[in-house]
């Protein structure tokens, strides 16, 4: 789906066995479905299917690759996408399934996609306590990645008709389960130093999570201009290598970034060649974004030249991440 606003019918689903068993379908052939949990309506996607994330993109019209939480059905699946320590461990007994989401390392074994964690090397994870959200994870059985389900910069939904009123047409379904519980997003707590970081306010009081770990938790914003998750601003993963945007021509000991079909002069002659989509496919290079990159990083070459990309659809999210990394460090 080249085009955001490209319309598709969108079912909406009862909250019935068959119900259910209808949206975890739609979403391992890779998806869109709109669920309830017990703070807002999540747009889900399989987190572990890059494309299927894009998705989530294209019908937000999401103006960049900020990082996605992802749902899990429960702390042991949680376990094998994130590094828990001490502090983290705690927080998820005492407060999953329920309105809190963990950034943590990722680990060895996640599973979760690049360009669902925006190419960083953490994860943020959530066991949503909504019972028809819990039902639909364990139906569908892998993590899934889920925003907010409104279109990006509009009011977040909390019952069906909303998602209806911002996504009909752009996504497959809506799984009804009436309105939600708490009406706000998920607190995030960051847990990747000895001092845990509130990243945003949310369902879990901040007293409530203070009081368990005993201890202060550190303010939001780490600085940067890039968000590490939801609420918070820090660099997401930035090449080794200078990238070179809009290239015009690719010197012999440069790596390259192509897009579709039309290659830059001297791209044949590149220390190495990637392209994102040689049919211009803008989910596609999406998708490919932040794996690709870290493959032309691998090459050891000093410099990424970059083709042009056009700004339309999800090419302004790709091309804004592309700046990012562009910019002087």
């Amino acid at each position: 789906m080249n085009d955001p606003g490209s319309m598709r019918q969108t079912q909406r689903l009862t909250s019935d066995e068959a119900g259910l068993a209808r949206a975890a379908e739609i979403l391992r052939r890779g998806g869109l479905v709109a669920f309830p949990t017990e703070t807002v309506y999540g747009l889900g996607a399989d987190a572990t299917d890059a494309q299927a994330v894009a998705g989530i993109y294209a019908a937000k019209e999401r103006p960049s690759f900020n990082p996605l939480i992802s749902h899990l059905d429960s702390f042991d699946a949680a376990r094998t996408q994130g590094v828990f320590d001490e502090t983290a461990r705690r927080l998820a007994e005492a407060f999953w399934p329920g309105p809190l989401t963990l950034v943590l390392p990722v680990a060895p074994t996640c599973t979760i996609s690049d360009l669902a964690r925006a190419g960083l090397d953490s994860v943020g994870l959530r066991v949503p306590a909504h019972p028809l959200a819990h039902a639909l994870l364990q139906t569908t059985g892998r993590p899934v990645a889920a925003p907010s389900a409104n279109r990006s910069g509009r009011v977040s939904p909390t019952d069906a008709d909303h998602v209806l009123g911002d996504l009909d047409g752009r996504i497959d379904a809506v799984l009804d389960g009436g309105s939600s519980q708490v009406g706000v997003e998920s607190t995030i707590v960051a847990c990747l130093s000895d001092t845990p970081r509130l990243l945003r306010p949310g369902g879990v009081p901040r007293e409530a999570i203070e009081a368990l770990i005993g201890m202060k938790l550190e303010a939001g914003a780490e600085g940067g201009k890039s968000p590490l998750a939801p609420g918070m601003l820090a660099s997401h993963y930035a090449p080794r290598a200078r990238v070179r945007l809009n290239a015009a021509s690719v010197e012999a000991d440069e790596a390259v970034l192509l897009f579709g079909r039309d290659a830059p002069k001297g791209a044949d002659a590149a220390r190495t060649a990637l392209n994102l989509s040689k049919n211009g496919d803008l989910m596609e290079a999406a998708a490919h974004l932040f794996s690709y990159l870290r493959q032309l990083d691998a090459s050891g070459a000093g410099t990424i030249a970059v083709s042009p990309i056009p700004e339309t659809g999800l090419g302004e999210a790709i091309n804004d991440r592309l700046r990012r990394a562009a910019a002087e460090r």
